[in-house]
């Protein structure tokens, strides 16, 4: 038996919630990774969670189907454009109604259930496409919320949400995952591939490409197109 801590770790394939699981692995925890098929645009990001998982060494990686796009409200899970002009201010059509608030929610009973009392989640409050459950307020808010929801928490034991990328730079992440030795090039960010390439045109590529060119790091991304 190991006396290493468990944690569930939120993983999209993405490079976020990437470099927040390996940021867990590096503080000790052993890991449980979670992957939500909720019906979005495309599959590719799925693929790359189970490249992530892998690469991190989890001990059980999960998929599960929860599908979103029965509910639409979102470029992302009905059939609205993806916007591509730019990061603009506000919160964009790309946004998934609650989905963090449901995604930390099923990390929450995994958690329970397997003994884990950590959840790692990636969201970012710096470089980010407003998106209000992104914000150090909300993920303050759903650790209050997990200590009244469980039984664990009701017993005294508590668990602790860790956004350890909350206060980064895009930028700073991209260091953060050089210097962890990570193959950043097998995330994934795209919200509308264009077959296996990233398009390059919306908002999730322009703070990828960014984030490597401010932090001086070859982008190792395949862009269909390049952002003006």
């Amino acid at each position: 038996m190991t006396d290493q801590p468990l944690a569930v770790a939120l993983v999209s394939g993405g490079l976020d919630s990437m470099v927040s699981a390996a940021l867990a692995r590096e503080a000790g925890y052993r890991l449980l990774a979670l992957s939500v098929d909720y019906n979005q645009r495309h599959q590719i990001e799925l693929a790359a969670a189970g490249r992530v998982a892998a690469a991190l060494g989890a001990e059980r990686h999960v998929t599960l189907s929860l599908d979103l796009s029965a509910f639409g409200g979102s470029a992302l899970t009905a059939d609205i454009a993806v916007p591509k002009d730019g990061v603009a201010p506000g919160i964009p059509i790309t946004y998934v109604p609650a989905r963090n608030t449901i995604f930390l929610s099923l990390s929450l009973g995994w958690a329970e259930a397997a003994g884990a009392r950590d959840l790692f989640i990636g969201v970012n409050a710096l470089d980010y496409s407003g998106y209000p459950d992104c914000r150090p307020e909300f993920i303050a808010g759903f650790e209050h919320l997990a200590a009244l929801a469980t039984k664990a928490g009701v017993e005294g034991e508590g668990f602790k949400i860790h956004a350890p990328l909350q206060h980064m730079t895009k930028a700073d992440i991209v260091r953060e995952g050089t210097r962890l030795g990570l193959d950043l090039g097998i995330s994934w960010s795209c919200y509308d591939p264009q077959g296996d390439l990233h398009c390059g045109l919306c908002d999730s590529c322009r703070l990828r490409s960014k984030g490597f060119e401010e932090a001086g790091v070859p982008d190792p991304t395949r862009y269909a197109t390049a952002a003006a």
